[in-house]
């Protein structure tokens, strides 16, 4: 029964192998001639100004939220639409009746994230 997960362990250390030996060699062969210019802090060309512990605005978490609610929701959904034509009769029903329910479970969601006003940018 071991026998089966010996290519499967084989290519687990195949992958850790080759990803050591990319990351030694290029350490033993890149060009290293740092200066401060390279060394430097660089953002998108501005010389960043105050400090990276910032607080976010909780309405920027629950966009992204939104957006992955949502993301989910076509992630699942697509899959279930190619399928759905090959169900037959009562299990046709069925499907339909589980994604209805999944997609009013979502906006349940989407509501109430609406009504708490994570949609208002002002």
């Amino acid at each position: 029964m071991l026998e089966t997960y010996i290519p499967i362990l084989m290519m687990m250390a195949g992958a850790v192998a080759f990803g050591a030996v990319s990351v030694i060699a290029s350490k033993v062969i890149g060009p290293r001639n740092p200066n401060p210019e390279k060394l430097s802090t660089y953002e998108s060309g501005v010389e960043p100004f105050g400090t990276a512990h910032t607080r976010y605005s909780v309405k920027y978490y629950m966009a992204a939220m939104l957006f992955i609610i949502f993301d989910i929701e076509i992630v699942f959904l697509y899959p279930w639409a190619v399928t759905f034509i090959k169900f037959e009769g009562s299990m046709q029903t069925y499907a339909l009746i589980e994604m209805l329910v999944f997609i009013f479970l979502l906006l349940i969601g989407y509501f109430y994230m609406l009504r708490k006003g994570s949609l208002k940018w002002n």
